[in-house]
């Protein structure tokens, strides 16, 4: 009797065992879904933390017992090793070593380890697309409570300025995620070949674009501007309706004020990336360190002085303790050659794109590869204007950098 039970014990462990670590595998979509789901609204910190680090233990644990075929193939992967090789290095020059090892930690590593997570277990068209779709619904969702609470509780007027009253999100990231999300709807509403998915798609895309011009911000006018060019340039008829909508609607809201009656100088952050420039060229090689405190933090590093060298009609009268721009934040935490590096991983993520809508296999393949680059571009152009480096726009263009790196895997194992 115990020859023929202990086999089939044996079949039942074993059978359980991997119906836990299907379980397990399964649960890391699921859990990673939530955190980028939850990536806009505030005082969900711990169910994002969870989520983050709960995903990342699992991994690990498929990895170790050989569950998974974990891959770091991707063409990002050398220029984010050089990136963060940099980086590390910069940690023991850094002004502020304490701030620099934490920021290294939770906003470089931290999003390196998401976007390989992202390449592995939404690697196919199916999970790609169901990535898309979190993006939209969590950006809708946000952008109806804001839009709510700002003009319906608070009784602001419409053409009052959206100010979001969140620490956790300033006015200044909700472009990253609205119009993100806006280009995805549009995608959506041009390439799906079933009208209620048009249909759909209609709404979160007017609610998304009546929150991002509420915001009055140009930065993010000239981001969907110039993202509508990029994903409708195969189609004129819909390019053409589309710009024109935005220049329709931007006269007649009160942001063309913000074109019409700009100060230059202010307008293009010329006042604060001259003050910037001026202490890339104090700490031109590796920067004044990757914590993004340093810049701020006037126990180690004098802002007022560094403001009194610039010319009297480019000096700040309020001096803003960020730089108010992706790639002059890089430039003055890492120095020029962080810089340069920088522009590797994004000078690579464009080749991805250009690679997928030149020589997709397929037109899913194509359309997404424009759809994706569109999204970059819009992000990048947000944050030449915009401070970036924090939680929120991280979480999005990581997100990016994993989406774009999957249709190139789909392109290339189509193409054998």
């Amino acid at each position: 009797m115990d020859t023929i039970t202990e086999p089939t014990l044996q079949l039942n462990e074993q059978n359980t065992r991997e119906q836990i670590f299907k379980i397990l595998n399964l649960s890391v979509p699921v859990l990673m879904g939530i955190f980028i789901f939850l990536n806009p609204f505030p005082h969900t910190t711990a169910i994002k933390e969870i989520c983050f680090y709960s995903s990342s233990f699992i991994v690990l644990l498929l990895i170790y017992f050989k569950k998974i075929d974990f891959s770091f193939k991707s063409p990002l992967t050398l220029p984010f090793a050089l990136f963060v090789i940099w980086v590390f290095i910069g940690l023991f020059f850094a002004l502020d070593k304490g701030n620099s090892i934490h920021d290294f930690r939770t906003h470089l590593l931290k999003y390196v380890v998401l976007y390989y997570i992202l390449i592995n277990f939404f690697n196919s068209r199916k999970r790609l697309i169901g990535l898309s779709w979190v993006l939209i619904i969590s950006a809708t969702i946000f952008s109806i409570g804001e839009i709510y609470y700002f003009y319906f509780i608070l009784g602001n007027s419409f053409s009052a300025k959206l100010v979001t009253g969140l620490p956790e999100i300033p006015v200044n990231w909700i472009g990253y995620i609205t119009v993100s999300a806006a280009i995805f709807s549009l995608h959506y509403i041009i390439t799906a070949s079933k009208l209620y998915v048009k249909a759909i798609s209609f709404i979160p895309l007017f609610l998304l674009c009546t929150l991002s011009i509420l915001t009055q911000a140009r930065s993010i006018i000239l981001a969907l501007f110039l993202a509508v060019i990029i994903l409708c340039f195969k189609n004129k008829k819909i390019l053409v309706a589309c710009l024109g909508i935005i220049l329709i609607v931007t006269y007649i809201s009160p942001v063309k004020n913000r074109f019409i009656h700009a100060d230059l100088i202010t307008g293009l952050r010329l006042d604060i990336n001259y003050m910037t420039f001026e202490i890339i060229k104090d700490f031109p090689i590796i920067g004044i360190g990757f914590g993004m405190e340093t810049y701020r933090n006037g126990n180690v590093i004098n802002l007022d002085i560094f403001n009194k060298r610039v010319p009297p009609q480019y000096r700040q009268d309020f001096i803003h303790n960020d730089p108010h721009s992706m790639p002059l934040s890089i430039a003055v935490r890492t120095g020029l050659i962080g810089f340069a590096l920088f522009l590797y991983i994004l000078f690579t993520s464009f080749k991805i794109c250009w690679n997928c809508i030149r020589h997709g296999t397929d037109d899913f393949i194509t359309r997404w590869g424009r759809c994706v680059a569109s999204v970059f571009v819009a992000v990048i152009v947000i944050g030449i204007f915009e401070p970036f480096f924090s939680h929120v726009p991280e979480v999005v263009f990581y997100t990016i950098f994993a989406m774009m790196t999957i249709l190139w895997h789909l392109n290339k194992a189509d193409s054998f």
